[in-house]
């Protein structure tokens, strides 16, 4: 492909994104705009017309997912030997390299798992530890080593970071722990991944002819996600550079939602700070979702004053209009549960397929509500980011001591329930700190409701929740190929579904109670932000009044006043959805559109008796319709559309144009 016919394929702003190619260049570009293809098309351009070679380009990411596909890519159009790696895997590269030379033997093996490593760290300095407790002493080492603090300076810079404390330990005590951490690796002889970074840094400081070979060989730097750069990969970065600037960076500040491991905005939002000259470019047209989802994005980014955030971009949706935001209101968590399980049957009765539905939630641990109602459903499912609810390390310790007591205890069900998970870790009042001790005590908590539950309703005994906690497990374990994706809204980071079901919307979980600080607010907002911005077509805004078996009572969040229907208004918007359902979709088309939808439904049976396949396989109905509705005028377009992805439109899309054109 010629330089210039790739400039033909991008839209007026990714198109200035591509055409500069030399100088730094910050690109602001929200939820769905086409950043990927923006900067791999620049890519491109610039080693097709001969500004780039190949080999001079590193490009780096924050996922190994992402670095491949920037890769394949690239790939596709037609360019070869560009380094596209996620930070850790430049530096260990790099690293792998020089570290024979520079200090005269192998490179420390790389340990991935280090919780061993905090609690060996722990024991030597007499502190008790449980699983919950490493998982947050390891997330805190790391947080301290992305930002460059050392163990000893570590109580200062914590405390002037506001930094909570973990469990009862102290400032002074974690920063103990952080230099029997680094004793344990030297006399393992291993490394952690912050070590990759922070050793390669060294190296470039310390030794002039490392920094020199490594800026002979890349020359022109792209950072994608930005936002989310760490103080030590900007130092890395700036090394990576010296006083060159041929750097592109793209990010977008309504996504920052990773504050808590060490990434700051600031770089993002301070790149014309440091380069005067930047040029900045705003990619705002989202291919991704329809009009209605945009919307919603738009006006939960406001402030007070009506305004975006500093930085922010507002989305200008490309595809046609489509069906409606829902929101639903249910009395408990499990009514919630089940009134999602039920629209999803609904949905896969149009056409979704079930990869491409999610349920997206604040903690892990609200998992099991929708593990539950999705099993009763006999709908499959997939458990991203975290573990499945009944895989849980206190969770499998408490089936096994919930059995050990059933024989030992003349308590009534519920405070036997409460006796046992106390030793795990669960107490009356949840912590008050994020984090791996508090997701565990909500696991936990979820059993003592599911007891109280149980106990009102069925009188259950002790054996009789045992029974019911290990039926439940064995349901879960069912093997899943095609099923709904369940994920926390923070592992769903740079994914996209045609339906997506945003739950436990409520005060306490959006924001979460441990959310202090204004600024830790508006995180929690920007975190919505990016749960919305998800959905392609079908988004479904939900919360309950209460957990389930529980008399407390919740409100919507705050961060859906004006967006959430009023309640008097709620009656009259669920009458005209059911009115709305009733309706056949080819009322609503002109007869213009009819006449078109009856020639692509007659072109799919002829492609079908072709093929010998079913009808449905080639293009839903709910497709169909949607072409005779908006009735594209070209490709681009028409892969907007649901059902159209990339082999159909290769396969099918040239015949579905002249159909539309009359031919």
């Amino acid at each position: 492909m010629a330089a210039m016919s790739l400039l033909a394929a991008l839209d007026p702003d990714q198109r200035r994104v591509a055409e500069h190619l030399r100088g730094p260049l910050c690109v602001l570009a929200g939820a769905g705009t086409g950043k990927t293809r923006a900067i791999t098309y620049r890519i491109a351009h610039g080693v097709k017309s001969g500004v780039y070679h190949p080999t001079s380009v590193l490009a780096v990411t924050f996922t190994a997912r992402a670095a491949g596909e920037m890769r394949a890519r690239l790939r596709e159009l037609g360019v070869a030997g560009v380094q596209a790696r996620t930070f850790h895997a430049a530096a260990l590269r790099q690293l792998s390299y020089f570290w024979p030379q520079a200090a005269g033997g192998p490179l420390p093996k790389v340990e991935e798992k280090t919780l061993g490593l905090v609690a060996e760290a722990a024991g030597r300095l007499g502190i008790e530890t449980d699983r919950a407790l490493l998982f947050d002493l390891n997330a805190e080492i790391k947080w301290a080593k992305v930002q460059m603090i050392s163990p000893d300076d570590y109580q200062r810079r914590a405390l002037g970071a506001g930094r909570a404390a973990i469990a009862d330990l102290d400032h002074r005590t974690i920063g103990s722990l952080m230099s029997a951490y680094e004793d344990a690796k030297a006399e393992r002889g291993v490394i952690d991944f912050e070590d990759i970074l922070l050793i390669l840094v060294g190296l470039m400081v310390e030794k002039p002819d490392v920094v020199r070979e490594i800026r002979r060989q890349y020359r022109h730097f792209v950072v994608d996600e930005y936002q989310d750069v760490s103080p030590l990969q900007q130092r890395l970065l700036e090394l990576w550079m010296g006083e060159r600037d041929d750097l592109c960076v793209v990010g977008d500040v309504s996504q920052t939602i990773y504050s808590f491991a060490g990434a700051s905005p600031t770089f993002l939002t301070s790149f014309t700070d440091k380069f005067p000259g930047a040029e900045k470019i705003q990619l705002v047209r989202d291919y991704r979702s329809t009009p209605q989802v945009v919307d919603i994005a738009n006006r939960l980014l406001r402030t007070a004053s009506g305004r975006l955030p500093a930085g922010a971009v507002k989305l200008e949706a490309q595809r046609p209009s489509s069906v409606p935001v829902q929101f639903h209101h249910a009395d408990d968590d499990a009514a919630e549960a089940d009134a999602i399980a039920k629209q999803i049957t609904e949905l896969t009765d149009l056409g979704v397929p079930l990869s491409e539905i999610a349920i997206l939630y604040r903690t892990n641990a609200q998992s099991q509500a929708f593990e539950t109602a999705l099993n009763a459903a006999d709908i499959g499912y997939q458990v991203r980011g975290g573990e499945r609810f009944f895989s849980r390390p206190e969770i499998r310790r408490a089936l096994v001591m919930l059995r050990g007591a059933m024989n030992t205890t003349d308590e009534d069900m519920p405070q036997a329930v409460r006796g046992v998970l106390s030793n795990l870790g669960w107490a009356n009042a949840a912590p008050e700190q994020a984090g791996a001790l508090r997701e565990r005590w909500d696991a936990l908590n979820a059993l003592v409701t599911l007891a109280d539950d149980l106990h009102a309703s069925r009188g259950a005994n002790l054996a009789d929740f045992v029974a019911e906690l290990h039926d439940r497990a064995s349901n879960q374990h069912a093997p899943t190929v095609e099923g709904v994706t369940l994920a926390s809204i923070h592992s769903s980071k740079g994914l996209e579904w045609d339906a997506v079901f945003l739950a436990g919307l409520s005060e306490g979980l959006m924001p979460i109670s441990m959310a202090k600080t204004p600024e830790a607010i508006e995180e929690e907002k920007r975190l919505l932000y990016v749960g919305v911005t998800r959905a392609r077509e079908h988004l479904r805004l939900s919360y309950s009044s209460s957990r389930s078996g529980s008399r407390s009572s919740r409100s919507v969040s705050r961060f859906l006043t004006g967006i959430w229907p009023a309640e008097e208004g709620r009656e009259k918007l669920r009458q005209r959805r059911a009115t709305k359902d009733k309706i056949d979709p080819l009322a609503e088309l002109d007869d213009d559109a009819q006449v078109l939808f009856e020639r692509l439904r007659q072109w799919r049976a002829d492609i079908a008796e072709e093929t010998s396949k079913p009808a449905f396989t080639i293009l839903h109905d709910a497709t169909l319709v949607a072409i005779a509705q908006s009735q594209p005028k070209n490709l681009r377009q028409l892969a907007l559309l649901r059902g159209i992805g990339a082999t159909k439109l290769d396969r099918y899309g040239g015949d579905i144009l002249a159909l539309i054109d009359g031919e």
